[in-house]
């Protein structure tokens, strides 16, 4: 038996696009003679096909399910067997076995059906399908397919002339769809907000096996920016913060792409729970009208005489403002630590946020205020300060005081990530320190004036889970203090990592970091404990104590240095949502400005990494190859991200 594709619908639900594919046969009979008449067999014909085969394996109705096995190897040739695969009704159950030979009867018809489908999708119109069923020794039945395509229908003439399609291509469904959405985004990103592109229009001519393709695009007048209208009064923002966040300005090409841009960059500012943005002409130029297609996408009346006024009609709704935090921490380095937060992310509009922190733990208490405006005069450009009243007990040095800092930053976050960034400004600092390692008996007064800069160049792929390019950054702080008299000097740090992938997939990473600090200007001892540079821990040398790597006293406490270096390579390797790492830490702090290079401390361990929806969950286990007496056996860190 078989069935004939030409007398089945073409199916254009198995492609996903906007677009519809209609097929059209022409019935003028001097282009196409009268189809043949096709019959489909019954489901009754089909049940007393597979009652008729002798063989005494196959079991009868009552008998049982029926097992059965489905051959695509005739699919494979035309490159459909995928397709098949994802619509078979016979694949679909997973044991491949029917109740009874009615419903084996139905499935072979509907699969029929489905080849059918597929093949006048694929373009061939006068394809046929014959089912084969063979009996299986111990019972059950083998089903394959004979399939006899016939020629391809290709087009003969395709309107507009550059959709995408070209004339002499296969009449295939997915390829005119795809082409049909791409012409209509390519109209919208050269500025033809209202363009009209309907369904495409296929008509066949069987005799030929040749067909027309028409997509009747009506453009319309090409569209500029015009005004930004938020129309609830409850929004987050008025419409003319929202337009300092966009990248364009009134009289601009239209562009989707700077619409989604601007939607991205409201979302990401935290106070925006939802938003529709509703792009509507605000007037249309006189003589404008919905007429013939350009010669192509990125053809059209020039900006001006013809040009369309396109309003963004918004609509903004408000996310929560506030949010109320709290942790409970262990670790071996602070003991029980317990930190709180509470911020209002707009208790100064437009997008000035206030948020009080409290950290209380074994080794560090402290309490702060901070205001922050977000994309201050400029998008992604925030300004801040900051209040804290802090306490410290290292076994490096112990402080207490109170700082005082403002600054100028551009921001980076997962969502927007920037090549460049800085951030810079003023620090005033009251503290009261005692140098653990010099045995001081009484704490000393410092003032601290700094102005900190930062500068860094990302050309990496992802913030938390680099897998490219590199990173460098640089760090200057010139600093006055004033213990008995002021002097000043200056902290300086520079910072660089890069990430090689293995292979094509980036599963594989080979990542690589080194930094080096200096203080010129002052000796070690005049320097606040707490301005010193000290390394080891998990974000430096892991396997040791936090800040244990470098001079120490004879308790073995650290001393702090003027210089320090640190590098690392780790080799990171993803399988799924895990993955697995194994690394090598040096690092070590000297007292002298310049950094010898000499006794450096080693440290090396594994981790494993879980990867989620927002950047790896790390946890690494390391040991000191080189310990002195007092560094740890083993230390473990767990953290969001990679470690660099």
């Amino acid at each position: 038996m078989q069935f004939c594709a030409r007398s089945l619908p073409l199916i254009v639900l198995l492609c996903s696009c906007a677009f519809p594919l209609h097929a059209q046969t022409t019935q003028d009979t001097a282009l196409t003679p009268d189809l043949p008449e096709v019959s489909i067999p019954s489901e009754a014909e089909v049940d007393a096909l597979l009652r008729s085969d002798p063989a005494t394996g196959a079991r009868s109705p009552d008998s049982g399910d029926i097992a059965y096995s489905v051959s695509t190897s005739a699919l494979d040739s035309i490159g459909l067997s995928g397709d098949f695969t994802a619509y078979s009704v016979l694949l679909r159950d997973a044991g491949r076995s029917a109740p009874s030979l009615a419903e084996l009867n139905r499935r072979v018809r509907v699969d029929s059906e489905v080849i059918g489908q597929l093949l006048r999708a694929a373009g061939y119109y006068d394809a046929l399908v014959d089912p084969q069923l063979t009996t299986r020794a111990g019972g059950g039945y083998d089903v394959s397919f004979d399939i006899d395509p016939g020629p391809i229908y290709r087009f003969s003439s395709v309107s507009p002339v550059d959709l995408g399609v070209a004339v002499g291509d296969p009449v295939n469904a997915r390829a005119v769809q795809a082409a049909v959405a791409a012409y209509a985004g390519t109209l919208a990103t050269n500025g033809f907000a209202f363009a009209e592109v309907p369904e495409a229009e296929v008509t066949v001519d069987h005799e030929t096996a040749r067909a027309q393709l028409v997509v009747d695009v009506a453009p319309g007048p090409r569209g500029a920016f015009g005004r930004i209208i938020v129309e609830n009064e409850d929004a987050p923002f008025n419409a003319e913060h929202i337009a300092s966040l966009a990248r364009f300005s009134p009289g601009d090409r239209y562009d989707p792409e700077d619409v989604e841009d601007l939607r991205r960059a409201l979302i990401a500012t935290g106070l925006v729970g939802s938003i529709s943005i509703e792009p509507t002409p605000a007037g249309l130029a006189s003589g404008a009208d919905l007429g013939s297609a350009p010669s192509s996408p990125e053809a059209g009346e020039a900006d001006g005489g013809n040009a369309a006024s396109v309003d963004l009609v918004m609509t903004v709704e408000r996310a929560p403002p506030r949010t109320l935090a709290a942790q409970l921490a262990y670790d071996t380095v602070d003991g029980v630590r317990v930190e709180g937060s509470w911020q209002h992310r707009n208790l100064f509009p437009p997008e000035g946020a206030f948020t009080a922190s409290l950290i209380a733990g074994e080794q560090q208490v402290l309490a702060s205020a901070a205001l922050r405006r977000s994309n201050f005069r400029r998008r992604d450009q925030a300004v801040g300060g900051r209040l804290a009243f802090f306490r410290e007990d290292r076994d490096a040095f112990y402080n207490r005081g109170v700082s005082v800092s403002a600054y100028l930053e551009r921001e980076t976050n997962i969502i927007w990530q920037k090549r460049w960034t800085y951030r810079f400004g003023p620090e005033l600092l009251f503290t009261q320190e005692r140098d653990r390692s010099a045995d001081q008996p009484v704490l000393r007064d410092y003032v601290i004036g700094a102005f900190p800069a930062r500068l860094t160049y990302d050309g990496t792929d992802d913030l938390l889970d680099p897998t490219e390019s590199f990173r460098l950054t640089g760090f200057v702080s010139p600093e006055v203090s004033m213990r008995g008299r002021a002097f000043a000097y200056t902290r300086a740090e520079v910072a660089a990592s890069t990430y090689i992938p293995v292979n094509a997939a980036r599963t594989g990473i080979i990542a690589l970091r080194g930094s080096a600090g200096s203080i010129i200007g002052a000796g070690r001892e005049n320097i606040a404990p707490s301005r010193r540079f000290y390394a080891g821990g998990g974000g430096s040398v892991r396997g040791y104590g936090f800040q244990d790597v470098g001079p120490i006293d004879d308790d073995g406490d650290p001393r702090g240095g003027r210089s320090k270096v640190e590098g690392s390579v780790e080799g990171r390797y993803r399988f799924g949502d895990l993955g697995a790492a194994v690394f090598l830490d040096a690092g070590q702090v000297y007292t002298a400005t310049t950094p010898s290079f000499r006794d450096l401390r080693y440290g090396a361990g594994v981790g494993v990494r879980y990867y989620t929806s927002f950047g790896p969950i790390r946890a690494d286990i390391a040991t000191p190859i080189n310990p002195r007496p007092g560094d740890p056996t083993v230390a473990v860190y767990v953290s969001i991200g990679q470690a660099f």
